[in-house]
């Protein structure tokens, strides 16, 4: 399916807001939020009252009742320029939709509103020191006492967790019941024995907080669980193919940028009395690039209107996240070789990108962990 055919009217317009907001809110800012670790928090509430947060959580909810195009683009606007700073893909396109469509309607009720308006900024916390993709090995217990869950444990590798006022915790209710003993429960930031713990000093996503984060004997409302004790193994499977295709979608936007920037640099760069892209090796890793970004867009195309349509499987997924993600790392590195020593200098966009590009093969799962979901369904 074209790009064409998937984006109307009402999709063009929601770009042009989203191109403004990039532009006035985020391009003046993003090098010293780089410089920070962290985005203003003020940015939240400009970006929700600029209708850019839970763009696809229904009205009623407060949400802007849009589809999931609506995300992607958003994402692609954000990815075009490396802003990787701002956690909103985490908080509207992956904690929004576990409470949308697993939580009690109390749940729902009290964080989609505020999480519309950016009042309220929502982390996932599933990664533990010891547990990775293998989620039915994390550690963190929740043991109900009366009306009370009780939590201890460890998380790391928390995007949004310097700013997050509360966080979907991945733990186990019942740790002898391997997948089926992991629930998910909502802890607010403020709750007595929350304490976040450094922000980490990562080798991209400079301007992103991504902190560790300690639960000692946090005390929370048995009302916090989001859905059934026991189900939150099945909700993470359920909700995994969403996310993985939104890292697709900015490996794709990542992939397009990055040729976009390389053939106007090989155009004006000059060497031994002619541009760049007068070079015959130029043209050709051009070509190349050119060819993968336009199979990359028909793939990634062709599993946003599975999406739509609710027929995206996990197979499938997992095959448009590790391809797209490692072709990802390839054309970045292949478009940074052709800007010489300007490509290693922070202030160009590749060099940003290259950076950044690395973590896509790693989160949501990795290439390893999605290769083997595909070959399990051979």
């Amino acid at each position: 399916m074209s790009t064409e055919q998937l984006f109307k009217e009402e999709h063009h317009l929601f770009r042009e807001s989203a191109k403004r907001f990039v532009d006035e809110e985020i391009t003046p800012h993003h090098a010293r939020w780089e410089k920070e670790g962290v985005v203003d928090r003020a940015l939240w509430t400009k970006a929700g009252a600029a209708g850019l947060l839970c763009t696809n959580i229904p009205e009623e909810y407060g949400g802007g009742g849009g589809d999931f195009l609506t995300s992607v683009i958003l994402i692609e606007e954000m990815m075009r320029h490396v802003y990787t700073g701002p956690g909103f893909r985490l908080h509207s396109d992956i904690v929004a939709p576990y409470i949308l469509n697993n939580a009690s309607e109390h749940l729902k009720r009290e964080w989609l509103p505020k999480m519309a308006r950016g009042e309220a900024i929502g982390a996932l916390a599933m990664t533990e020191p010891g547990a990775g993709s293998d989620l039915q090995a994390i550690r963190t217990t929740a043991v109900r006492d009366g009306n009370h869950y009780v939590i201890n444990g460890q998380k790391t590798f928390i995007t949004n967790g310097q700013l997050a006022d509360f966080i979907v915790v991945a733990c186990k209710t019942d740790p002898k019941a391997g997948a089926k003993g992991v629930s998910l429960i909502i802890v607010e930031a403020d709750r007595d024995g929350f304490t976040r713990g450094r922000n980490l000093e990562k080798i991209g996503l400079k301007a992103q907080d991504t902190s560790e984060l300690f639960f000692d004997n946090v005390r929370v409302p048995a009302t916090n669980i989001i859905g059934e004790e026991g189900r939150g193994f099945a909700y993470m499977m359920n909700e995994l193919p969403r996310e993985r295709l939104l890292v697709s979608i900015s490996a794709v936007a990542v992939i397009e940028a990055s040729l976009a920037w390389t053939v106007e640099y090989t155009r004006e760069r000059k060497a031994f009395g002619k541009s760049l892209a007068e070079f015959q090796n130029t043209r050709f890793k051009l070509a190349e690039v050119k060819t993968e970004a336009t199979v990359a867009r028909v793939f990634l195309n062709d599993c946003l209107a599975k999406h739509m349509h609710g027929e995206l499987d996990i197979p499938t997924a997992a095959m448009c996240k590790w391809w797209l993600t490692e072709l990802q790392g390839r054309v970045v590195d292949t478009c940074l070789q052709l800007f010489g020593g300007y490509g290693y200098m922070w202030e160009y966009p590749i060099a940003r990108a290259y950076a950044d590009s690395r973590i896509q093969r790693i989160y949501a799962g990795t290439t390893e962990i999605m290769k083997e979901i595909v070959a399990r369904s051979l």
